[in-house]
């Protein structure tokens, strides 16, 4: 069987990419490697747990030493790349976190793939990023594969440096490499310090909704299992050394998202029409908060024939489904007891 590493598999948008995967792939051997800090959840993948082609290993990608023994025990055929510290508040409050995780652990596993890899026939190493390495767009324009690189925040700012020590492995050893760049992801699974999550959370609860400054930013919105289908395409028929975009092609000012979410809430709860967008406040706008994203998908769509399976208003009814059906995933994720648990069981 074809081994493949899976960084960050148990959290929002690898353990989407790790069930695809294992569930489509009976050839491949995936092992999905996973520090379980704070965002990452076995919780999210219990129906792979007895599947003959999976194995999850606790463990961090900014451990040079773990790492290379990995890579020597391991005859990867790949990697897909997704470990990260991917919230924009928390790394201005430690933007340190970041630069080791995305940064130094992204270097780490560069140089495990080059140093192990006795020829790169047939490998190859994917690295997922994110739009907001672009900078912020005015009301008009997109970002295109080869937009100049302008990172806003630490998050961006550290994932920028990733993107670029990717290239410089591929410029300079030859490492192939491959690349994507996504916009917003929402869906089923995400850690409710996201605004998705946080709001179906907080208006089940009666709790205020924060809106940051006047709420007139704007995102573009991709389900994350059509992110998963992107990365699965990219993986397999992506040209080395290539980049794509990845976009929803569904723009939305958080204001009007979060009135919407409301309105779907209400209906579903058995509510007045109305009633949760009483508990919209708005609080003081982030430091630095980029006003716009959108991303230009044609690339993808005319090289590898994705797109988008669904629309705004269906996956949100779908992610409100699965929030409201799965209420002890979300207070066990929100009370933090299911990662004392596993943390006791995969021992580093």
């Amino acid at each position: 069987m074809k081994k493949l590493l899976i960084t960050g598999g148990a959290g929002f948008i690898g353990s989407h990419v790790v069930r695809l995967f294992a569930n489509k792939y009976s050839d491949y051997y995936i092992l999905n490697l996973d520090a379980l800090t704070y965002a990452g959840n076995l919780e999210n993948l219990k129906d792979l747990e007895e599947k003959p082609n999976y194995t999850f290993v606790k463990g961090d990608i900014t451990d040079e030493a773990f790492i290379d023994n990995l890579f020597q025990k391991n005859d990867f055929e790949g990697v897909i790349h997704l470990a990260a510290e991917s919230h924009v508040d928390r790394s201005i409050t430690d933007p340190l976190a970041f630069v080791k995780t995305n940064v130094i652990g992204t270097l780490n596993l560069l140089n495990a793939a080059k140093n192990n890899w006795d020829n790169f026939d047939g490998k190859r190493f994917y690295h997922v990023s994110t739009d907001e390495v672009y900078g912020s767009l005015g009301t008009t324009g997109f970002f295109v594969e080869d937009t100049s690189y302008d990172p806003q925040s630490p998050y961006s700012a550290s994932k920028a440096s990733s993107d670029h020590f990717v290239r410089a492995y591929a410029n300079t050893f030859k490492l192939p490499v491959v690349i994507s760049n996504c916009s917003n992801n929402y869906g089923p699974n995400q850690f409710p310090e996201k605004l998705l999550p946080l709001c179906i959370n907080n208006i089940k609860e009666k709790k205020p909704l924060p809106i940051y400054g006047k709420g007139d930013n704007i995102r573009d919105w991709l389900y994350v299992v059509d992110h998963a289908r992107a990365i699965d395409e990219i993986y397999h028929k992506g040209a080395i050394g290539e980049t794509y975009n990845i976009g929803g092609v569904n723009e939305w000012k958080n204001l009007d998202i979060v009135e919407l979410l409301c309105d779907v809430m209400d209906r579903k709860l058995g509510r007045e029409t109305g009633e949760s967008r009483k508990l919209i406040t708005f609080v003081k706008d982030r430091a630095g908060h980029d006003q716009r994203y959108a991303i230009d998908a044609s690339k993808i769509k005319n090289e590898l024939g994705w797109e988008p399976s669904l629309q705004f208003e269906e996956g949100l009814e779908k992610t409100v489904d699965w929030y409201l059906a799965n209420e002890d995933w979300l207070k066990s994720i929100t009370s933090g007891s299911y990662q004392a648990y596993y943390n006791k069981q995969y021992q580093s």
